[in-house]
This record gives C-alpha cells, structure tokens and sequence, in this order.
C-alpha cells in the first residue's frame, strides 16, 4: 500500500516537472523567436540551474536557422559605412565583386 502512494506520488510529481519543464521551455522558443532585447530580457531572469536541464543550443539554433539555402542570393540591406560617412546598401556590390559579412554575436 505504501509503495502504491509512493509510486502515484512520483508519477504526480514527475508529470508537474515535466509540465513546467515544457512551459518554460516555450517561454524560451518565444523569447529567441524575437529580437536581441526580448532574448536579453528572458535570458537575464533565467536562474543558472536552468542552464543544465534547458536545450538552450537547440533552441538558439531552431529560432535563428533562416530560410536561405546555400547558393541563394543574400537579401537586400543597408548598414552605416565603417566611418559613418554614409549608408551601404549590399545590391550596389552585386555582380561586381565578392563581399564578405562579417556578424558578431550579441549574446
């Protein structure tokens, strides 16, 4: 009878884990599918045992994959000239050289 209450008791507590695992988990999928502020946001309340039982990578790697495959042709954008002298547009370099980009990470 004791084993019985124990073992119910374990199943109990084990799918109340499981449930808050997979909340924050989704919590997490939600926080990387927006931009850097919302992932800073999450990522500076999330207590460091949760680094050991979270897919973190997994999650990173899903949320930031993108659509282009290998060959495509890199979407149009403009960005600030490393001096701040004016502003580069990537379609004025097309067919005429390579260009190589460069992304640091903000995590």
């Amino acid at each position: 009878m004791l084993l019985k209450r124990a073992l119910r008791f374990t199943g109990g507590l084990a799918a109340v884990l499981l449930v808050a695992w997979l909340g924050f988990v989704a919590l997490a999928w939600r926080a990387m599918s927006q931009g850097p502020e919302a992932i800073g946001r999450f990522m500076a309340g999330v207590p460091g045992p949760a680094y050991f039982v979270m897919p973190f990578e997994t999650l990173w790697n899903r949320t930031r994959a993108g659509t282009l495959a290998v060959g495509d042709l890199a979407p149009d954008f403009d960005l600030p000239a490393a001096d701040g002298s004016r502003r580069v547009r990537l379609s004025e370099f097309r067919d005429q050289r390579p260009v190589v980009l460069i992304f640091g990470s903000y995590t």
